[in-house]
């Protein structure tokens, strides 16, 4: 039996996309290879300096962010969070790590790096902002985070000067657009029929999961 597909878009500076990975943890815990992930990017912030202020702006600015993404990950002790996310830290968008991370993606899928390599840098990006509070918003940054895991920089290098990482990307916001992802993070399920958008619980994916792999042809509806 072919394993259950989930597509998943994400932003890299979204918070609740940091705590997915506890879900997405589980889920491979459950099922092994009966699922597979696909990482895709979409942005929520794209531009920060214009969304903090806009959509915080009457209730605390970039202070109020910062309580915000504090107390909603208090509730998930699993995960570490640095107090001062936001405050003296703030990458200007998410765009530039994307770029790198398709990068990354892009040298995987050609044999230049190991299966899961792409991952482990997507992984490691978001601890270094949410946890350590590093600006990955910053090319240098994004370097010393990547080549750390092994990742061969000049090649990262050679797949954004030529454009195919920004095509990567391109198809990736447009497909977010044609799926009408509503934001980070969203799991895809049953080739688009099934959406699941926000702090997704895990017995929600689970039951999902379950229903495809009891009826994994196309002709068989799926009632989640």
């Amino acid at each position: 039996m072919a394993p259950v597909r989930i597509v998943y878009f994400s932003d890299v500076l979204c918070v609740w996309a940091y705590i997915a990975q506890l879900r997405i943890d589980a889920v491979r815990q459950a099922f092994g290879d009966q699922v597979v992930f696909e990482h895709r990017f979409c942005s929520v912030f794209g531009d920060t300096a214009r969304k903090i202020p806009a959509a915080w702006g009457d209730k605390g600015g970039y202070a109020g962010f910062n309580a915000h993404l504090r107390e909603s990950a208090a509730a998930f002790p699993e995960i570490a969070l640095n107090p001062d996310l936001w405050l003296s830290v703030r990458p200007a968008s998410s765009w530039g790590a994307h770029l790198f991370l398709k990068a990354v993606q892009l040298d995987e899928a050609a044999g230049g790096s190991p299966p899961g390599l792409a991952e482990s840098v997507v992984r490691a990006l978001r601890h270094a902002f949410f946890a350590q509070g590093r600006d990955i918003g910053r090319r240098d940054v994004q370097d010393d985070v990547a080549a750390s895991l092994g990742v061969e920089l000049a090649r990262i290098q050679a797949l954004i000067a030529d454009g195919r990482a920004f095509a990567a990307l391109a198809s990736d916001h447009q497909d977010a657009e044609a799926m009408r992802i509503q934001g980070s993070p969203s799991f895809v399920l049953n080739d688009g029929r099934q959406k699941l958008y926000g702090n997704v619980g895990f017995r929600i994916l689970e039951a999902n999961i379950q229903e495809l792999l009891r009826a994994p042809t196309a002709t068989q509806a799926s009632w989640c």
